[in-house]
């Protein structure tokens, strides 16, 4: 889960250095298409092992990350890498939430008090004095919402295929949904947005080595998550998905973002402190 927070706070620096060349849209497009490439490769040279046939919860997977996805770049670009990413990692509160709602577990006062914790922290995130326009902030939560239901899926899946086979229809998915976008604009003449209805943009010489990192590094990450979130004490180890945030604002500040106010650091702290609160309730119970 250490190498996953790395990973993903590495490609958000390298996101975030395509800035002005690249839009969301593009950036899921390149972001996964360089991780098919080296996926395939990986499988050629040692074919998964494929056990179930669960095709339909390995494409509701991928179309839950390609969105988590779009999201969390689309935030990564205009909020700071830190604040981007202290949303993406909300989603063990939506987690927690969903497991009640759909799942019927049982969650006590200590739970539903760390889930309270982690949204007062994304209240202070959000700060509604920053120069932020609303709709980043709703971005970033639906960021974490479907970040939550693509994580939970993951475990129904890893019983049935090698650990590539869940990542690759994420990368698969996330591939083919920006290119029908441009296909479609390109078809209808449909106006240009930051998201769906994209141009294609060949790289020049300037960008190739961030779109090269930002994919190899998402890859690595997505890769150790699956390991991680498929492991029967997903609970534990979710605690160390923080280091993200970590990572991300000080990485972020090396690109130029302002470093996160006392308010913003207090909001990071309760989304830090409800998650591992949370992890730890969950590893109680485990253990009972």
């Amino acid at each position: 889960m250490i190498l996953a927070a790395l990973g993903f706070s590495i490609m958000g620096a390298a996101a975030k250095m395509l800035k002005g060349e690249l839009n969301a849209g593009q950036l899921t497009f390149y972001r996964n298409a360089v991780g098919l490439i080296f996926l395939s490769m990986s499988c050629i040279i040692k074919p998964p092992t494929i056990i179930g046939n669960k095709t339909g919860w390995l494409i509701f997977r991928g179309l839950m990350g390609t969105t988590a996805l779009y999201t969390l770049l689309y935030c990564i670009l205009y909020l700071p890498l830190g604040t981007a990413m202290s949303y993406n990692l909300s989603s063990t509160l939506f987690i927690a939430i969903l497991s009640f709602l759909v799942f019927k577990e049982k969650l006590g006062k200590f739970i539903w008090g760390a889930v309270l914790l982690g949204f007062v922290g994304m209240g202070l995130i959000y700060q509604p004095s920053m120069n932020f326009p609303w709709y980043y902030h709703v971005a970033g939560l639906i960021s974490g919402l479907t970040s939550a239901i693509a994580y939970l899926t993951v475990g129904r899946l890893t019983k049935h295929y090698d650990s590539r086979i869940i990542v690759a229809a994420f990368v698969v998915m996330g591939t083919i949904i920006p290119m029908l976008g441009m296909l479609l604009k390109w078809i209808f003449q449909l106006p240009t947005d930051e998201i769906l209805f994209i141009d294609f943009i060949l790289p020049n010489s300037s960008t190739w080595l961030p779109i090269l990192l930002m994919g190899t590094s998402a890859l690595a990450g997505q890769y150790f998550v699956t390991l991680a979130y498929g492991s029967d004490k997903a609970g534990i180890v979710s605690v160390f998905s923080y280091s993200n945030i970590i990572f991300s604002v000080f990485l972020g500040v090396l690109l130029g973002d302002t470093f996160p106010n006392i308010i913003a650091w207090t909001g990071i702290a309760c989304i830090i402190g409800s998650g591992v609160l949370i992890s730890l309730e969950k590893r109680k119970q485990i253990a009972v």
